[in-house]
C-alpha cells in the first residue's frame, strides 16, 4: 500500500493511551510492551495535501480524497488513504503514490494531516514490448500519452508484428467515466493483416470501433459497435474452391454485447473461483454481412489437498445468417482444434474440410476437465519451481452446421459424433500474462476429415479451455 508514516504526538501533548513512543519515556516504561488499538484511536483530519500535481485536474483529485475528511478512527483513515491511492493509480492518473500520515501542525486534539506524494506520467511515453496471444507471439512498438487531458484519459499508437505473418496498426483512446476505473469509453481505429494457413486464406481488416464498459452488481458489461472493411484472399494456389469463392471485399457493421462474472484469483492459472462469460453479436446494421451469433464460456476451479487444483470448463456457440440468399463467411464461423481448445488435434483440425482447408461451422460445444498439481518431489518449492504444474486432462467437443428447420436432428449429430482425447503434461505459468503447455495427447475419437495430432503438443497463449 505504499509507504505510510504515522507519527505519535509529542510528550507535551496529551498521550493517547496505549501508544508506545521513544520520546523521553522512563526506562521502566520503555521495557513495558504497549499496544495500539487503531480501531478505537480517534482522529480528526485537518488537512489533506497532494504534492506533485502538474496537469491532473483538481476536481478529479478532490473527488478521491474528500472521503478522508470523514474518517473517525486511525484505522479508517489508513484504509481510506490506501483506497484513494489504489483508485488514483487504477485511473491512470499517477505512476506512483506514497502516503504519509502525521499529526497536525496546529496541535489540535486528535488532529492529523495526510500527504499524498504523487508522481505523474510523462506526457509522451512508449517503448518496444513483446506480447503473447493465442499460440502467437508478437513485437509491439508503442507510443502513448497517459493521463492525456488530466482525468485519466489515455491515447496510444501501436504497430504490431507477429510470428505467424501477422501485422497491424491501431490508434486507441480510452476515457474513464465518473472517476470509475471499471467504467470507461473507448474508441479505436485499426488495420490488421493475418494469414490462416489451416483454412487457406489471408485477410486484411480496416475499421473503427466504439465501446462502453460498465459494471453492475451482477458483473461487467461491454457494449461495442464495430465497422470493418474486410478483404479476403486465397493464400496459395492450393487453396480449395470452397474458400476461393468467398474471396473479395465485405463490409461488416455489428453490435456486440459481452457480459462476464469473474471471481477467479488468477486469470491464467486460477486455484479458486469461477468465470461466466457470454457474448451476443448482431451484424447487419449496414454493410453486406448479416448474421446473429451467440457464444459463452464457463469455468469452475476448486482447490484440493496437496496443492492440487481441479478445473472444469464448458463452452459453446451457435449462429445463423439473417439473409437467406447469403451464407456466413469463413471469417465469422466457429473453429475447433488445437492446443488452446481441443487438444490432440491440429489447429482448426476438427469439422468440415475441403482439400485440407478447415471451413468452420455454425455451432460448436466443448468440455474439459483438468487436474493441476505440483511437480513430483516439489523441486524449487517456494521459488521458480512453483511456476510449474503437472497437468492431467480430458477434453471433448464437436462442431457442425445447423439446420434450423430441424434443430433436433442437428443437436443429436453434435452430441453423438463428438471428438475426445486425454493426456498429461507440464504447464508453466508466465505471471499473469500467459501460460505455456507441453502435453502428450492421445486422441480417442476422431471423425472423418479431422486432422488429429497425437503425441507431444505445444501451446502458448492466454485463454485455454
Amino acid at each position: 500500500m505504499g509507504t505510510v508514516h504515522a507519527k505519535a504526538p509529542s510528550t507535551a501533548d496529551p498521550q493517547p493511551k496505549g501508544i508506545k513512543t521513544s520520546q523521553s519515556w522512563p526506562a521502566e516504561r520503555k521495557k513495558e510492551e504497549m499496544f495500539v488499538n487503531f480501531d478505537k484511536l480517534p482522529v480528526r483530519v485537518q488537512r489533506v495535501v497532494v504534492d506533485g500535481l502538474t496537469r491532473t485536474k483538481d476536481d478529479t483529485i478532490i473527488k478521491e480524497i474528500k472521503p478522508l475528511l470523514a474518517a473517525k478512527t486511525f484505522d479508517e483513515l489508513v484504509q481510506l488513504s490506501y483506497k484513494a491511492k489504489v483508485k488514483m493509480e487504477r485511473l491512470g492518473l499517477f505512476k506512483n503514490v506514497v502516503i504519509a500520515i502525521d499529526v497536525s501542525k496546529d496541535k489540535r486534539e486528535n488532529g492529523y494531516e495526510v500527504l499524498f506524494e504523487v508522481q505523474e506520467f510523462r506526457r509522451v511515453d512508449g517503448g518496444i514490448y513483446t506480447s503473447i496471444s493465442n499460440n502467437d507471439g508478437s513485437l509491439d512498438f508503442q507510443v502513448k500519452m497517459p493521463n492525456m487531458f488530466g482525468r485519466g484519459e489515455r491515447f496510444s499508437l501501436d504497430y504490431t508484428v507477429g510470428t505467424k505473418k501477422t501485422h497491424g496498426y491501431s490508434a486507441y483512446f480510452k476515457k474513464p467515466l465518473n472517476n470509475n476505473p471499471d467504467m470507461f469509453f473507448g474508441s479505436t481505429a485499426f488495420q490488421f493483416h493475418g494469414e490462416y494457413p489451416w483454412s487457406g486464406y489471408k485477410q486484411t481488416d480496416r475499421g473503427i470501433a466504439f465501446d462502453l464498459t460498465f459494471p453492475t452488481f451482477l458483473g461487467s458489461h461491454n457494449l461495442q459497435w464495430e465497422g470493418v472493411w474486410r478483404e479476403l484472399k486465397a493464400l496459395s494456389r492450393e487453396t480449395s474452391f470452397s474458400v476461393r469463392e468467398q474471396a473479395g471485399h465485405s463490409l461488416k457493421s455489428s453490435l456486440k454485447h459481452t457480459f462476464s462474472i469473474d471471481t477467479r484469483d488468477d486469470p491464467i492459472l486460477p486455484t479458486t473461483g469461477a468465470l461466466w462469460q457470454t457474448s451476443q453479436e448482431y451484424a447487419g446494421l449496414g454493410g453486406n454481412v448479416e448474421f446473429a451469433k451467440q457464444d459463452g464460456t464457463f469455468q469452475w476451479n476448486f482447490s484440493l489437498p496437496f496443492s492440487t487444483i481441479f478445473q472444469v470448463s464448458l463452452a459453446g456457440g451457435i449462429m445463423r445468417t439473417l439473409d437467406p440468399r447469403a451464407s456466413i463467411s469463413i471469417s465469422d464461423k466457429f473453429f475447433l482444434g488445437g492446443p488452446l481448445t481441443l487438444r490432440g488435434f491440429n489447429m482448426r483440425g476438427c469439422g468440415p474440410h475441403s482439400h485440407e482447408n478447415a471451413l468452420g461451422a455454425e455451432s460448436y460445444w466443448l468440455a474439459a476437465a483438468h487436474i493441476y498439481s505440483p511437480l513430483p518431489f516439489r523441486p524449487g518449492k517456494g521459488k521458480f519451481g512453483d511456476l510449474f504444474k503437472t497437468h492431467f486432462f480430458v477434453n471433448a467437443g464437436n462442431l457442425g452446421n445447423v439446420d434450423f428447420n430441424n434443430l433436433t436432428h442437428s443437436f443429436q449429430n453434435l452430441a453423438t459424433s463428438l471428438r475426445w482425447s486425454y493426456g498429461l503434461g507440464v504447464v508453466l505459468c508466465m505471471g499473469r500474462n500467459a501460460r505455456l503447455e507441453l502435453n502428450y495427447v492421445i486422441p480417442m475419437r476422431i471423425q472423418k476429415g479431422d486432422k488429429a495430432n497425437p503425441g507431444i503438443q505445444f501451446g502458448i497463449g492466454i485463454q485455454f479451455l
